[in-house]
């Protein structure tokens, strides 16, 4: 998006420091130095361990025209030095403007688990019919979001941007700036209980994307009392439950299911998955997709990367589904797994941010899976996922605990033949990536 250097000042509110461009000169906003063009204006941001302002000079360098800052600091080589009180809400600003000027149909999405899937799925449903801009990858907090409307192209027709959040007030500030006409929450459960203290506080932080839902819009959530509770918002809601949904078919990488009289294929396996594109299926209804289009858009969905990424080494079938993990998530992907493939073996890590009770919420785990009624082979990995494994051990189900990846690596390639499928699941601080590394390079 280029904006002229009137609408940088109208939009911004900001104080010209320094003007020697052109009037008719348009400018794209750029907040990172490493990748800054000639027609750009450095947006410097700020965070805990970060000062954009102190690269001013290389933006320049770089070959930026013009800048803004939060002080009086005027360098000679700019054509133009905006003043700003703050730079992020600059930037949030700038990403209103931007996307009330090509007013797409705009969709939110957040919850605790299952958002990035969730925004993938309406993504491939709603391109079926509309010429769809989304977050990219889980890009989901305030510099995201702007980065997302700041590169929608202008003949967009949908707009689906993801929020996440690491503590209260964050997905309100995003969803006032983007003023959805649809916002869906997938769940709230446990993630970031660490932070916020309580499964009530996480349900109301979800919630606030309805802050800035318009009043003739639509809310779409799964069917939770702990989120009818907390939502505060009086249009049109709608909820869904897998309970209304017949499963046909599931199978390695399929599922097969009908909803409100029609029948729906997804090309990944997992009640949670079906779960998810209830919401899909319900803005698809929404929006006056038929469900012919709805059906093509969820058989064209495919995971992204490290969500179920299904990869064969030395002869041994893996799937990495290590890109984040909660309890509750953990529990419904272990569960599709198990239920689906053959020969199971589990490797399970630490789950993150779950606060004081973080050894409880393990157990709780281990506890659900040694209800499950497979033989399933699990590996631990890491000092809390152990506590799942001592729950396992104590039903006399087979685990081994191990402190690293490398450990667990080893025992892979000592232990194991093509005859296992192997299921990792951890938070993204594990790196379970590493296991797969390790076993590449080794020889078996």
């Amino acid at each position: 998006m280029m904006f002229s250097r009137d609408e940088l000042i109208e939009i911004t509110g900001a104080i010209v420091l320094k003007d020697e461009i052109s009037s008719l000169k348009t400018l794209a906003i750029s907040t990172d130095t490493r990748t800054i063009k000639e027609t750009d204006i450095y947006l410097p941001l700020k965070g805990a361990s970060f000062d954009g302002e102190s690269f001013i000079d290389k933006a320049l360098e770089a070959g930026a025209l013009a800048y803004f800052t939060t002080n009086e600091c005027i360098f000679e080589d700019a054509k133009l030095v905006l003043k700003v009180e703050n730079t992020l809400s600059a930037y949030l600003k700038l990403a209103q403007y931007h996307k009330s000027k090509l007013n797409p149909i705009t969709i939110g999405i957040t919850g605790s688990s299952g958002k990035t899937t969730t925004k993938e799925i309406v993504y491939s449903v709603l391109n079926e019919k509309f010429k769809t801009h989304k977050t990219f990858s889980n890009h989901n907090n305030e510099i995201g979001f702007c980065q997302t409307i700041l590169s929608m192209p202008t003949d967009t027709e949908a707009l689906i941007v993801e929020m996440g959040m690491r503590g209260l007030g964050e997905i309100e500030l995003i969803s006032t700036h983007l003023n959805p006409d649809y916002a869906i929450i997938t769940n709230s459960g446990t993630a970031h209980v660490g932070r916020l203290g309580s499964l009530d506080n996480i349900a109301i932080a979800k919630c606030e994307i309805t802050k800035g839902l318009k009043q003739n819009g639509t809310f779409i959530a799964l069917d939770q009392e702990i989120i009818k509770k907390h939502v505060q918002f009086n249009g049109e809601k709608i909820y869904y439950t897998l309970k209304d949904v017949e499963i046909i078919e599931k199978s390695q990488s399929y599922s097969k299911f009908k909803y409100k009289n029609e029948i729906y294929e997804l090309n990944v396996d997992g009640d949670y998955n079906i779960e998810n594109s209830l919401s899909a299926i319900e803005l698809g209804l929404k929006l006056g997709m038929t469900p012919d289009e709805i059906r093509q858009g969820l058989a064209s969905y495919h995971p992204i990367e490290k969500r179920w990424e299904v990869e064969e080494i030395k002869g041994i079938k893996f799937i990495n589904d290590s890109y984040n993990a909660n309890p509750d998530s953990m529990k419904a992907s272990v569960k599709a797994f198990i239920e689906n493939y053959p020969n199971p073996l589990v490797i399970l890590g630490n789950m993150g941010e779950l606060g004081e009770n973080e050894v409880q919420y393990h157990k709780e785990v281990g506890e659900y899976l040694a209800k499950l009624n497979y033989k399933v082979k699990y590996l631990t990995v890491g000092n809390l996922a152990k506590e799942i494994g001592k729950i396992l051990t104590s039903k006399n189900i087979d685990v081994s605990s191990f402190d690293s990846n490398s450990q667990a690596a080893c025992y892979i390639l000592e232990n194991l033949n093509n005859s296992y499928t192997i299921f990792l699941k951890a938070s993204r601080s594990m790196k379970f990536e590493q296991i797969l590394e390790e076993i590449k390079k080794r020889d078996i």
